[in-house]
Order: structure tokens, then C-alpha cells, then sequence
């Protein structure tokens, strides 16, 4: 049955009690760290403290691709950022990411200070202009399709996560306006995905990129019915060029080793809670 509870909101909100759900205890109206709290430094140029959520998964993926394609400079250490706990408002992390999100990145590899660098999609640029525009189109008209479909991404996803996410999976009550509004516009998405890649093999013709890597964690999960439960609820089977192409980059050996790393959930054989070097990927042999 549908709420018919009317809100009135108030002339001033203020923040007089937790919103309930599954991440209130998180959920605050300030920024800033809640406690003194320094992260962890490995050996390698790249420091990434992250998760292996979709967002997470984006920069784990690229680095595995970066490195299957031979740029040794691209290893790194991911350390992971329990993000139900609150480590993403330790004062280190915080430094690194004032918007306490993940994944965030210190880029030790030149001399002098370590460059700072938030935000998925501007971690992928950073990476593939660091390494020689490695995932990003030489062609002006198709650099500037990536750009496009990698932005697009950014903008899409919150209508799936913060949108229907939130309101399908994880709030206390289940409004019906807010199930509907977002249901229908990540369905329009996947309705823009599916037209696209019904004449594209990747998201840029030929060329697998960076855009793939930013959309497939999120829109590749959900055709797959992984995301908030809802693959029935949105009849993601309808959308078959999007399960094309989300299988196609489920092959992938980097994508494989980059949805592993900072998981610690799910199948054990899918976990890889901390990555400093590519032998963590070998499971360890059985005792003869």
C-alpha cells in the first residue's frame, strides 16, 4: 500500500534526528573527519584507499588494465575504506578527499609533493594522461565521445545509486512517487545504453576505454540483476545489447583481478580485501 502520509517541510530544516535506513548511522549534513585517524603507506607510486563498490571498482580495473598493457609504473597498493564503519571521515582520508567519498588516490610518482586526486572519473583522466592517454582515443572526434560518455556516467549513476538505490533497497518506508520517478528514469538510461550499443561494440565503437570501465560496474551489475535486487523489478533482460557488452567486458582478465580488489564480501574466491602486488591474485596452493 502506498504511503499517504503528506510532509509539510519546514520554513529552516535542521538536522534533529538520524534519517533512518541502511546508512543513517553515516549520513550527516556537515563535512569534516570525525576523528584523528592516519591511513596506511605502501611501497608502490600509487596509494589508493578505496572500496569495491562500482565507483571503487572503476579504478581498480584501470590500474589492471594499465598494467596488462605493460606500464609497470602502475602498481599500486589498495588498501580498503570500511565506509559502513565511517573510515572515509578519518582525518588521512579526509586530506586526501574532502568530500569523504570513495575511491580516493595519493599519486606518489613524481618528486616532490604527492598530487591528491578524488572523484572517480577524474582518477581514470589523471591515470590515462599519466600514462601516455592509455584508454582514451587519439581521434579528436572519438576523444571527445569518451569524454562525453565517461561525464554522462557521472551525471547517470546518482539517479541509480542515491535515487533508486536508496529508495528501492535501502529506506525505511517505501514511497511510491520516489520508486517510480527513479525506476523510470534508470530505465530510460539503460534504454540510451541499449540504442548505442546496439551499432557499437564498446561504449566508443572499436575502442574499449575509460568510458567502459565508468559504466560497466554500475549499468554491467544492474543488467546482470546484481544491483539492489532490482533486475526483475526493471526487466533489465529486455535490454540485450547492454548484456552483450557487459559480457564482453566480464572476459577481461584486468576487469576480472579489478572487481577482486578491496572486496571483502561475497564468495572468498571473489576476495581480494587488500591488493600490493599481482601475486595476491594467486590462491594459495592446498597443502600436499
Amino acid at each position: 500500500m502506498a504511503d499517504t502520509t503528506e510532509y509539510a517541510p519546514p520554513k529552516v530544516w535542521t538536522w534533529n534526528k538520524e534519517s533512518g535506513g541502511r546508512f543513517a548511522s553515516i549520513n550527516r549534513p556537515i563535512a569534516g573527519s570525525t576523528q584523528e585517524k592516519e591511513l596506511p603507506v605502501g611501497k608502490h607510486p600509487f596509494q589508493l584507499y578505496s572500496l569495491a563498490t562500482p565507483n571503487g571498482v572503476k579504478v581498480t580495473t584501470m590500474f589492471e588494465e594499465l598494467l596488462a598493457l605493460g606500464h609497470t609504473g602502475a602498481e599500486y597498493d589498495a588498501w580498503p575504506i570500511n565506509i559502513s564503519g565511517g573510515d572515509q571521515f578519518g582525518s588521512g582520508f579526509v586530506a586526501i578527499n574532502p568530500n569523504s567519498k570513495i575511491p580516493a588516490l595519493l599519486d606518489r610518482s613524481n618528486p616532490g609533493k604527492p598530487i591528491r586526486v578524488f572523484e572517480s572519473g577524474a582518477i581514470l583522466l589523471h591515470l590515462s594522461e599519466k600514462f601516455g592517454g592509455a584508454f582514451v582515443p587519439n581521434d579528436a572526434g572519438k576523444r571527445a565521445e569518451c569524454y562525453s560518455w565517461l561525464f554522462w556516467q557521472m551525471g547517470a549513476a546518482p539517479y541509480l545509486g542515491g535515487g533508486l538505490g536508496h529508495f528501492y533497497a535501502y529506506a525505511p518506508i517505501k514511497i511510491e512517487y520516489a520508486i517510480d520517478r527513479y525506476a523510470m528514469e534508470v530505465k530510460r538510461q539503460l534504454d540510451v545504453l541499449d540504442r548505442h550499443l546496439a551499432d557499437n561494440k564498446y561504449m566508443i565503437g572499436d575502442d574499449y576505454t575509460i568510458a567502459d570501465m565508468a559504466i560497466w560496474p554500475w549499468y554491467g551489475a544492474l543488467a546482470k540483476g546484481l544491483l539492489y535486487g532490482a533486475g526483475e523489478f526493471l526487466s533489465v533482460q529486455d535490454y540485450k545489447h547492454v548484456h552483450r557488452w557487459t559480457d564482453l567486458i566480464a572476459q577481461r582478465p584486468a576487469v576480472q583481478r579489478g572487481r577482486m580488489v578491496n572486496r571483502a564480501w561475497g564468495d572468498t574466491e571473489s576476495q581480494l580485501p587488500e591488493r600490493h602486488a599481482a601475486s595476491d591474485f594467486e590462491k594459495p596452493k592446498a597443502a600436499e
